[in-house]
């Protein structure tokens, strides 16, 4: 079996996009990249990327072409819209999509792509976030054929910590909305915790240590708790995105007949931060509604 790594491009140059293509660099694939503002990729290109024209010719040049855009508008112009993957596709690419939409339209997509160009589609939603990407340690859930999940196995082997089939396209999709779940609930907890820690007049920092091996203790609690406490409001995941995904979660919800009171709360907070006017700000600002008011 041949080592030569596929030639790999890459669309979307936001938090998260980015934070792939600069893995994709490190791990020597010199993957060709299309951002629709041009800027955000000259870092990536002087690190050893090639901009592309357009993301027909990623799909010219590249056997595998990841998306990584914020909805499924924007999914639907990278591909099927002027210049877009589907005017160069062909049965032997494949797409893997891994932005966050309806695994609805993403299934409407997926067989769009290859009734049109006979483009394999692959839905690859991630958990993990940024740090994750760099590190090569994404949670990666996916939707598709086997066969086109086994092709794309050079990319879980440099993006993920665990890769997964979990069904047909609009799989992957689907459990990224169950992760959302866990993720946005989790940062709602965690937010009224560290409030309630802070009122209470102890040392909040030590928290994730003192928790640590307990069964209050997440990945969340060691990584977004100290975030909180002091008050790192770094971009790691944009409130605006999450309520997208919240969204759509309650959109799969009613299709369903599924009860979420829970996750409804928690939508109406991530609401109330886009409402004030926080939609481009990191999830955790959250801890904020629960803070003592200050002079």
């Amino acid at each position: 079996m041949s080592n030569e790594k596929p030639q790999v491009g890459c669309i979307g140059a936001g938090v998260l996009g980015s934070a792939i293509m600069r893995r994709l660099i490190e791990c020597e694939f010199a993957p060709f990249i299309w951002n629709r503002d041009r800027a955000k990729l000259a870092d990536l290109v002087r690190a050893g990327a090639t901009e592309a024209d357009s993301p027909a010719q990623l799909a010219r040049d590249c056997t595998l072409v990841i998306t990584c855009v914020s909805d499924g508008a924007a999914m639907e112009q990278v591909v099927f819209g002027k210049g877009g993957v589907a005017e160069a596709g062909s049965a032997d690419k494949v797409l893997i999509d891994m932005s966050t939409c309806a695994a609805t339209h993403t299934r409407e997509m997926a067989q769009r792509l290859a009734d049109q160009c006979g483009m394999a589609w692959l839905d690859s939603p991630i958990s993990g976030g940024a740090p994750a990407a760099r590190e090569g340690k994404m949670a990666i859930m996916v939707g598709g054929d086997k066969d086109v999940f086994v092709r794309a196995r050079p990319l879980w082997d440099a993006l993920a910590g665990r890769a997964t089939l979990m069904g047909p396209n609009g799989a992957g999709q689907t459990t990224k909305m169950i992760n959302q779940v866990l993720v946005s609930t989790g940062l709602a907890v965690l937010a009224e915790a560290c409030g309630l820690a802070e009122r209470a007049g102890i040392e909040a920092a030590r928290i994730p240590s003192a928790l640590a091996g307990g069964r209050a203790d997440s990945r969340q609690l060691q990584e977004m708790f100290p975030k909180m406490v002091a008050s790192d409001f770094s971009i790691t995941g944009r409130a605006a995105l999450m309520l997208k995904d919240l969204e759509l979660i309650h959109d799969l919800a009613r299709e369903l007949g599924a009860p979420l009171p829970v996750t409804a709360s928690v939508t109406e907070l991530f609401r109330r931060m886009v409402v004030d006017g926080w939609g481009e700000r990191d999830n955790t600002e959250m801890v904020n509604f629960y803070r003592t008011p200050r002079a």
